[in-house]
């Protein structure tokens, strides 16, 4: 049997993958999401993120998961790095320091009063940034092998 024919026949290991990149996916956005009350953010958040999808990269071959997540993960890294850039160079409009951080409550519907912070704009990006970097950096090798 050829080692392709392995990986297509693989049923237990591809149901297993997805549910585990979901509840992946889940505790990725809670790491990320507590990152500016408790330990976590937009770095671990990202890490979290990126290995869902590394998960499938692992289970799948490059075509199907290319097929079905059709993103560039490089221009997701540099989204994120400019996202993060801007969240900085925002607070420069404002007079404050660079990367200074605020915060202010706000009545929204269906959520009542809710803080929003200028934090998580840069822990987006640096999410969007590890996560793209990562995956390009594990694609890049993959395709070299």
């Amino acid at each position: 049997m050829r080692e392709n024919d392995t990986r297509e026949n693989d049923v237990i290991l591809q149901t297993v993958s997805k549910i585990a990149v979901f509840i992946i996916l889940t505790f990725g956005m809670y790491l990320f999401l507590s990152g500016h009350h408790n330990p976590g953010g937009g770095f671990i958040g990202g890490l979290t993120l990126a290995s869902a999808v590394i998960l499938l990269y692992i289970t799948f071959d490059l075509e199907t998961v290319n097929k079905g997540i059709p993103i560039d993960f490089k221009m997701v890294a540099a989204a994120g790095v400019l996202l993060s850039t801007l969240s900085g160079l925002g607070a420069l409009l404002f007079g404050a320091n660079f990367l200074s951080q605020s915060f202010a409550y706000f009545d929204l519907p269906l959520l009542g009063e809710t803080e929003l912070t200028t934090v998580v704009l840069f822990e987006s990006g640096v999410a969007l940034g590890v996560v793209g970097v990562v995956v390009t950096i594990l694609i890049n090798i993959s395709e070299d092998v």
